[in-house]
């Protein structure tokens, strides 16, 4: 770093170009951002011209900069949980933001995690909830991505941003980098790992002795005895070897490793799992509410094998209906003490890969005794609630019930009888059918009710990866979502948000699913962008309500810019997360909601479980009771946010390699695709067959000078005049793929068919709004 530029200033530079990702930003843009004074502007000059001189910064135009290599933008294309209920973001330096300012007054000490960045600072994630803090470079020294440590608050900026100093470390991290070997001295050593994880992009050095006797390019997990620094690279030792790249499951098991995963369940665990009937007793039915002569159905995905929840609808008199959606009592098998319950807490959550899952319940309980599956006894929570013909729940009840499944039904097979009228599917499910249809008419109702309160449901195909038996990925489904999904996302948001009324009006210590609002900045940021096709946000920022996003989607429904404007606000979004204090639902426009519906794979709705059951048991909660409650929520909320978000980067990294795998058998071969979003440096291109994308590279265009006009997005030939917009129709060929940094670059086939695709677009409209 250059002696004349104090570090703190390159620090919030770098940090400010960061967050703005592919967007540019003037110099007057940054002395806003970081709350800097006249008196600064020397300064930040001359921290620019250093960035500059050491290409770490790229001046676009006259007066606007970019990081040289911002990290490219990812989706989150996990389970739906219901509308936006994992509505959130992770923001373009890959932290994850959180609500509040937690606290964060200068000289506070405040306890977290912290993640080094790639570009040499850090942040520490609060325990007790927040923002990020930041820790310059000059404050790391050499602790490691995800030491748990103590920070002294510093400074806050103008913008609220806590920065702060690392007062001492309190846990050292066990993480383990994942990479593949390569070696510059024979068997031994010494040489050096490739790392997938960008934290690492130098690679880290290994000494002659520490490679565990790995050969040249294999995958290895190494332990990381000193962090990467300026001018310095990252120390290592090997500890596993994996096996060769390409081998079926080392994907996996690579992946698996990276996030400290558990795949094996300790012996205590399964012991107590086994000493569990596999059949329900007749004594455990006693004193229970027999459903069992209904015909209560499950409807899952086909490859489901864990069914926690199961539905049935009636008509009531003067055209109201009883909704009883029930759930598995694995509260009834997993107490709040013992192995099970230790091994659940630490896991937090099952993990979904494609093709395969870590459940967070062993087997036996997951897929047998907690499973509704067809034909047999299971106990289940239930919740009937009355509904009017205006979509409200104007009654409920809780039973300790029992059922027994009508049939395992799935998605596909209910939108053959009530989308398509398949004669051999009504047939085959003729005693059912008329129940079918009175759930899609009582979902359409909820969903109208919901909408009408400004509910978000961002309803996009999601990828589906299909893979061959030896785990290579063959092919991308676009998975729609059908009135069958609907109507069972339908019944389990009116469930939670029943439960978590009703606990809350008891006044009982309870958890809850919250979603706050949105930071005003990643609103302006996004309504600067929407304002290019004709939309525009109302103001003031910090009173949007969700019905104003939703009316914006609804306005961009089938336009070419529909995915990118969709993708854009769920990243200006929060991220959804647990907590033992009731607040609003942002995303589902709720004033109280909880996660109850799934205890076989979700901890908190065991949690949840075991609550309600207690407070129906009858009695006012004990002292004690409410004092062990009291402290136990937040650690448990705290912990089950943070398995959910590892769970969801890892399924979502999985399948991102499965991709790169995909496409580096495809090198040379040329695709159809659509322009997904444009920058400084190039355009991101989405393969219409197979849910892709890639980035064609400015300097691949040609020799024509472009210029990447922010407000009209569009990238424009300042020579030729060739205009490239969102949504216009490319014909591309992969060039290069980077399992490493999960990157793939593509160069345009036909350019002259580009320029035709967007003069057959035509002129976009300007005059769409939207209104709160």
């Amino acid at each position: 770093m250059s002696g004349t530029v104090d570090g703190g200033m390159r620090d919030s530079v770098v940090r400010s170009l960061e967050e703005a990702g592919r967007r540019p930003l003037r110099a007057q843009d940054l002395m806003r951002l970081m709350g800097l004074g006249r008196g600064d502007r020397r300064a930040l000059h001359r921290a620019l011209r250093d960035l500059l001189s050491e290409r770490e910064v790229v001046r676009v135009g006259r007066d606007r900069y970019v990081l040289r290599r911002p990290k490219p933008p990812s989706e989150k294309r996990g389970r739906r949980t219901g509308g936006a209920g994992r509505a959130g973001s992770t923001d373009r330096s890959g932290r994850i933001e959180r609500s509040g300012d937690g606290g964060a007054a200068s000289g506070k000490i405040v306890t977290g995690r912290l993640q080094r960045h790639p570009r040499g600072f850090g942040f520490v994630t609060p325990e007790s909830g927040g923002r990020d803090i930041l820790i310059p470079n000059r404050h790391l020294g050499e602790q490691m991505d995800g030491d748990r440590v103590e920070v002294r608050i510093r400074r806050r900026g103008r913008d609220g941003r806590a920065m702060g100093e690392i007062q001492r470390v309190l846990e050292k991290s066990t993480r383990r980098v994942m990479g593949v070997y390569r070696s510059q001295g024979g068997p031994r050593g010494p040489g050096y790992v490739e790392a997938f994880d960008r934290l690492f992009e130098g690679g880290i050095l290994v000494a002659e002795g520490e490679t565990a006797g790995a050969e040249n390019g294999v995958v290895v997990g190494v332990a990381v005895t000193r962090p990467p620094a300026r001018g310095q690279r990252a120390l290592g030792r090997i500890v596993e070897v994996l096996g060769r790249p390409d081998e079926p499951g080392v994907d996996l098991r690579t992946i698996v490793r990276k996030y400290g995963l558990r795949t094996e369940f300790p012996e205590d665990v399964l012991a107590e799992a086994a000493a569990i009937p596999k059949e329900v007793p007749p004594a455990a039915i006693r004193g229970r509410e027999d459903f069992r002569e209904l015909p209560i159905v499950t409807i899952d995905g086909e490859t489901a094998k864990d069914f926690d929840d199961a539905v049935f609808v009636r008509r009531l008199e003067k055209g109201s209906f009883e909704l009883q959606v029930h759930i598995a009592d694995v509260a009834h098998y997993v107490p709040a003490s013992g192995a099970l319950d230790g091994e659940a807490y630490e896991r937090g959550t099952s993990v979904y890969f494609p093709g395969t899952a870590i459940p967070m319940l062993p087997p036996d309980l997951s897929n047998g005794i907690c499973s509704l599956n067809p034909g047999v006894d299971r106990l289940v929570q239930s919740c009937v609630m009355t509904i009017d013909r205006r979509g409200a729940v104007v009654g409920h009840r809780f039973a300790q019930g029992v059922i027994r499944s009508a049939a395992r039904m799935t998605y596909t097979d209910v939108a053959r009888i009530l989308v398509d009228g398949d004669a051999g599917t009504i047939e085959r499910y003729r005693d059912l059918v008329p129940g079918f249809r009175l759930m899609e008419e009582l979902a359409g109702l909820l969903n109208e009710r919901r909408r009408e309160r400004g509910s978000i449901d961002f309803d996009l195909p999601e990828p589906e990866i299909v893979l061959a038996a030896t785990g290579e990925m063959t092919a991308i489904l676009a998975l729609e979502r059908n009135v069958a999904h609907r109507l069972i996302e339908e019944f389990m948001l009116a469930a939670n948000e029943t439960v978590a009324r009703h606990l809350f009006g008891a006044r009982v210590p309870a958890m809850y699913r919250i979603h706050e609002r949105p930071d005003p900045t990643k609103l302006e940021e996004f309504d600067r962008v929407a304002q290019a096709f004709g939309y525009r946000l109302p103001r003031p920022f910090t009173a949007i309500e969700p019905a104003t996003l939703q009316a914006l989607l609804d306005a961009a429904q089938g336009r070419p810019e529909e995915r990118f404007l969709s993708r854009l606000m769920l990243r200006a979004m929060k991220q959804a997360r647990y907590a033992e204090k009731r607040d609003i639902h942002f995303g589902l426009a709720s004033s109280c909601y909880t996660h109850f519906t799934s205890p076989i794979r979700r901890y908190p709705d065991l949690v949840v479980h075991r609550i309600l059951k207690r407070f129906l048991a009858g009695g006012p909660l004990k002292e004690r009771e409410r004092a062990a409650l009291e402290e136990f929520l937040p650690e448990a909320a705290l912990r089950s946010s943070r398995t959910e978000r590892t769970a969801d980067a890892a399924e979502n990294e999985l399948i991102a390699w499965k991709k790169i795998g995909f496409m580096g058998e495809r090198l040379g071969e040329e695709f159809d695709g659509f322009i997904l979003s444009l920058h400084p440096f190039g355009f991101f291109v989405e393969l219409r067959e197979f849910f892709i994308d890639g980035l064609v590279p400015l300097d691949s265009l040609g020799d024509d000078d472009y210029r990447f006009h922010e407000r009209k997005q569009i990238l424009q030939g300042a020579r030729h005049g060739r205009v490239f917009r969102l949504g216009d129709r490319v014909r591309v060929r992969v060039d290069r793929v980077n399992p490493f940094l999960l990157q793939v670059d593509f160069s345009l086939t036909e350019p002259a068919a580009v320029r035709a695709a967007g003069r057959a677009g035509g002129r976009r409209r300007r005059t769409r709004r939207t209104r709160s």
